[in-house]
């Protein structure tokens, strides 16, 4: 695409610093008009020439045309003559000898011009000799000369490096080859292993511009090919699968594209704030999260397919390049595969048309430990089958066998579920699960989409199986050692989210989709309730855990009744632990695994004294004091003080902590000089998941947001809260923090915490400096805050529930609306759920009476107008 002749004549008449602005800025503005009317090739192509005239008017305007032993080479996308609108320069000035300063004072105004016009430039000044050297020891120096273009110079020493880049022994095929490999490992290793985050990175992401671009790489480098048309010629791609690779690489070009038009700057990863204006620049609306769905769906098959075929490329040119890799032994597995060294290969293509011999190869996956692909010539088979469906391969009675022998499999749902899902054999076999395919989440818990993170859910699954998880998850490990059907357990976990993206509750549609499946695949009738029940009850558990008390017996009477069995109380927790441990890297900690663990031994027992005889709360509590006392009685305290201080307590307050809680709480008070003053206590060490910290103070009204600024203002994270009243005036606050990373509080932060409690109690005036940090990722969301008022079980009471993203301060605000309205807080439950917090709050007003409809209003109003002004 030539540049428009108005672009060039401002070129070519700019003189000065804004003349060379006034043009870039007429020419950014072009891009972006004809970004929706041609393309995308044309663009980048077009902004790459329109640099190449920049540089070479500056090379003649600052004198450095008229050196005779300097050139001026575009390397890296530049020297593809591939640039977007924001990305970098990158230029190599190759010189015969070490530049005079002369040469080196107007190099620098050269290259200062280009930092005035506001460019991103990488740029080096090298000899042959230099650029060799380095080329040496830096692979990525070496394949930035590879793609190296003359813009103007000293054309025979150009030609001399670009010979030497190809003709001499340093970085040989075989080197570079295992050089780039290794490169791309770690970089997908850097993305998790997956392509499907939610923010991903359009080059560096599995599947992403880096995958094809290594693909030119090593062929550029082994083959002398200069397009991928080439690879044809030499055997290694068809021509359906170039036309694909082109395909593939137009579309992430356009993403790329939109995303820095969107962002206004160079920038290749995804973020969710540049995901809404990118998606309307592209033609897919701008209809919010449905435009943004429709994008990223389209991504993620896009990558996904370049993943495949960077992999089965790969591995071809493995077969050529290392000589060795041919040297393989084949051991034949059956009369249609056989495995090469750690790959899986099929005989004859043609086996494929048996449709269920391509779960038998994964079977043999299953078998096989050491096998951990599948050869490049199969793969292409399996796309080829793959294209050339015409039904779903449920359909078939024989596949059906096959997959539920691969489910019932001991190793079946471990690597081999994993290449089927990465090969799209899932997507294949049922069509809810091309559904889910590159299915975005817009919610602040899950960092995948919904098919990686049910992926990552079967794989957990499959870790309580191996002996060396037990130490971590020993309830896990020990109920599927005992599970009778763990296939089901695994269906429950292909169909949980299944549902997702229909509109409805995914989970109930889900169950419908179970019992279809349970029916089709022949299962009894009380299976495939199982399968149904455990997807439509599989949030059950994991918001019971961090919503409700679950010292409360009737929290736990609720929730045996709705679960009935201890079958399916096992069911349910193994589904619940994997669920979460999938839906983001940094969900899972000690705190959500204590709740977890603690709901089902409660629920467990609940279930075996029958719910026909529930504990009774009052038994509970004279339990848990039997117990506290005694710990206490034998480190040396006296019962009749331990009573003494029980009796300002309040049947809740037993109720509400465990008899370690307790035990300590009770200590502490023992250990004060004069139980009229406050007094803090800090765990040393992690406590119930995490660290605990304990205030007794008398009541004052700003005291529960004071106390949570100071948290907040030690950068520790608020799990759990509660606030308890005494019977003789006294408040007692309990909280679970960690740091940001999950863990429990370093012992330095912890003692850090505690000073700044004491101050805030003894000088309540005191200011509280709470630096605001809050992250971009919030805003991305645009959740607002919810704010329910409901009538409490006590008629002096009323229950104030708010669900907002978890800002920092938001406890802080929360509570100063509450100071500001002289409401009194008898008890709170503050829940932080991923990044949203769900807390609940127990209040009167200045009269200790339930709020008034007119109070209520002006409450809402204020929470939303705080909490809003905050999340915008």
């Amino acid at each position: 695409m030539a540049l428009p002749n108005k672009v060039k004549k401002l070129l070519s008449d700019a003189e000065q610093l804004t003349d060379y602005r006034d043009c870039s800025s007429y020419f950014y503005k072009w891009l972006q008009n004809e970004f929706s009317k041609q393309p995308v090739g044309n663009l980048i192509n077009a902004r790459a020439e329109f640099i190449d005239r920049l540089l070479i008017k500056l090379f003649h305007v600052y004198d450095l045309a008229h050196e005779p032993d300097l050139a001026l080479i575009a390397v890296g996308g530049y020297g593809r003559g591939e640039l977007h609108p924001y990305s970098d320069i990158d230029f190599l000035l190759l010189v015969t000898e070490q530049p005079s300063e002369a040469i080196c004072e107007k190099i620098g105004q050269f290259v200062t011009m280009l930092w005035d016009l506001n460019l991103e430039i990488g740029h080096s000044v090298r000899t042959i000799e230099q650029a060799i050297e380095q080329k040496r020891e830096d692979v990525t120096f070496a394949t930035s000369l590879l793609e190296s273009r003359l813009l103007f110079g000293n054309h025979i020493e150009y030609e001399k490096l670009k010979a030497h880049i190809l003709d001499t022994p340093i970085w040989q095929s075989d080197e570079f080859f295992l050089a780039k490999v290794n490169e791309q490992q770690l970089r997908h290793k850097k993305c998790h292993g997956t392509a499907y985050n939610l923010e991903p990175n359009i080059k560096e992401n599995p599947g992403g511009l880096r995958d094809l671009q290594t693909i030119i790489w090593v062929a550029k480098k082994h083959f002398r090919a200069e397009t991928l048309q080439e690879l044809i010629s030499h055997g290694y791609l068809t021509h359906e699968e170039y036309q694909e690779l082109l395909e593939c690489l137009e579309n992430l070009w356009n993403i790329r594209f939109a995303l820095h038009l969107a962002a206004g700057r160079s920038e290749n990863r995804l973020l969710f704030d540049h995901q809404p204006l990118a998606a309307d620049l592209l033609g897919f609306g701008s209809d919010g999260k449905a435009s943004v769905e429709r994008m990223m769906k389209r991504l993620f098959r896009i990558m996904s397919r370049v993943r495949e075929l960077n992999q089965m490329l790969l591995s071809y040119f493995e077969q050529s390049i290392l000589p060795e890799s041919n040297e393989q032994a084949v051991i034949e597995l059956d009369r249609n595969f056989e495995r090469v060294g750690h790959q899986i290969r099929v005989k004859n293509p043609s086996v494929f048309f048996r449709r269920d011999q391509l779960f038998v190869l994964f079977e043999h996956i299953a078998d096989n430990p050491e096998i951990t692909h599948i050869y490049p010539s199969t793969i292409r088979t399996i796309r080829q089958v793959r294209r050339r469906l015409l039904g779903d391969l449920q359909d078939y009675a024989a596949c059906r066998e096959a997959f539920l022998r691969l489910v019932k499999h001991p190793n079946g749902m471990g690597r081999a579920f994993t290449l089927m899902h990465k090969h799209g054999m899932l997507a294949a076999y049922l069509p809810q699960w091309r559904n889910i395919f590159g299915q975005m989440q817009f919610d602040l818990f899950h960092a995948y989409t919904v098919d990686e993170h049910t992926h990552k859910l079967i794989n957990n699954i499959y870790q309580y199986f191996g002996k060396d998880n037990v130490a971590e998850f020993p309830i896990c490990c020990e109920i599927v050692t005992r599970m009778d059907k763990p296939e089901l357990l695994y269906l429950a976990g292909i169909f949980h989210d299944i549902a997702k993206g229909r509109g409805g509750d995914h989970s109930e549609l889900g169950a419908v989709d179970a019992i279809a499946f349970a029916k089709l695949h022949r299962f009894s009738t009380s299976d495939g309730k199982l399968i149904a029940w455990l997807v439509s009850n599989h949030l059950l558990m994991s918001v019971t855990a961090q919503r409700k008390d679950i010292n409360d017996p009737d929290v736990i009477k609720d929730f045996a009744t709705r679960v009935k069995t201890e079958r399916q109380l096992d069911y349910l927790y193994c589904l619940t632990v994997a669920d979460i441990r999938a839906t983001n890297d940094n969900l899972w900690n000690d705190w959500k695994n204590t709740l977890l663990r603690e709901l089902y031994l409660h629920t467990q027992r609940a279930l075996r004294l029958g719910l026909e005889n529930p504990m009774d709360q009052r038994d509970q509590i004279r339990d848990k004091k039997h117990q506290a006392k005694q710990r206490l009685i034998n480190n040396g305290y006296d019962e009749n003080q331990i009573d003494l201080i029980w009796s300002r307590f309040k049947a809740n307050y037993f109720t509400a902590f465990s008899e370690q809680q307790l035990s300590w709480h009770t200590e502490h008070l023992l250990n004060c000089d004069d139980l009229s003053q406050p007094s803090v206590a800090v765990s040393n060490t992690a406590m119930h998941g995490g660290t605990q910290i304990f205030v007794y103070s008398p009541y004052s009204g700003g005291l529960f947001a004071r106390l949570v600024s100071v948290i907040g203002s030690k950068k520790a994270q608020i799990q759990h809260a509660q606030v308890l009243t005494t019977r003789d005036g006294y408040v007692l606050f309990s909280f679970v923090v960690l740091e940001v990373s999950g863990d429990p509080i370093a012992s330095a932060q912890a003692q850090s915490i505690k000073r700044g409690l004491d101050q805030a109690l003894a000088d309540p005036k005191k200011k509280i400096r709470f630096k605001k940090n809050r992250s971009q990722r919030f805003k991305d969301f645009n959740i607002k805050p919810k704010i329910i008022l409901r009538p409490h079980p006590r008629k002096d009471r009323s229950l104030i529930e708010i669900q907002a993203v978890d800002i920092p301060g938001l406890l802080t605000k929360i509570a100063e609306v509450f100071q500001a309205h002289l409401l009194h807080i008898h008890a709170a439950r503050i829940t932080t759920v991923g990044e949203r917090a769900e807390d609940f709050f127990v209040v009167s007003n200045n009269e200790y009476q339930a709020l008034t409809d007119e109070e209520q209003a002006k409450i809402h109003q204020a929470l939303r107008k705080k909490l809003n002004a905050e999340t915008e």
